[in-house]
């Protein structure tokens, strides 16, 4: 797996596990949840998400890669069964879908780790702490991709924003 590959599975893992356990977290906690009940819903969160992220771009990746090796079979009129190319695209599969499990998994952590170490406060810091790592990883794609960093940080923080505004929204944000 290529460096940017791998990158694009850090970055759609980790704005995943951010975004979609912010709202959760945003949910529960504006529902009046206790910052236990709120650790739960976004552990809950989280493992649903590490787990269908990690398995869909197994079954996604799967079928692009071997699409690309029957291409490379075609016009060698022989199976690439059992040979390096197959071992290499095995690999790549496992760790695209390691790599984008795991990243959903840990960038979910993030919203979530204020409602275990604070007593108030927490849903506030939890928005903070999961908009500046958002800003965080909009350096990782703009240096990743060698396009403007301040664009690709300011696409992040406007994605998160408005994910907090609309969940917000619906459970209003105090």
């Amino acid at each position: 797996m290529t460096k940017a590959e791998q990158g694009r599975y850090v970055i759609l893992g980790s704005i995943d596990g951010v975004l979609a356990v912010l709202g959760g977290v945003i949910g529960a906690s504006t529902a009046g949840a206790t910052n236990e009940g709120v650790v739960q819903v976004g552990l809950g969160v989280a493992v649903a998400l590490a787990v269908t992220n990690g398995i869909g771009s197994y079954l996604a990746e799967s079928t692009v890669e071997y699409a690309k090796l029957a291409e490379k079979e075609r016009p060698l009129l022989r199976r690439l069964t059992g040979t390096q190319i197959e071992a290499g695209t095995k690999r790549k599969i496992w760790l695209d879908s390691i790599t984008h499990g795991g990243a959903s998994f840990i960038g979910s952590l993030i919203p979530i780790i204020p409602f275990v170490v604070l007593e108030s406060n927490a849903l506030m810091i939890s928005i903070g702490a999961s908009l500046s790592s958002l800003v965080a990883l909009g350096i990782y794609s703009g240096r990743l991709s060698g396009k403007n960093v301040v664009a690709s940080v300011a696409k992040m923080v406007i994605l998160g924003i408005l994910v907090v505004v609309l969940v917000g929204l619906l459970g209003g944000v105090h």
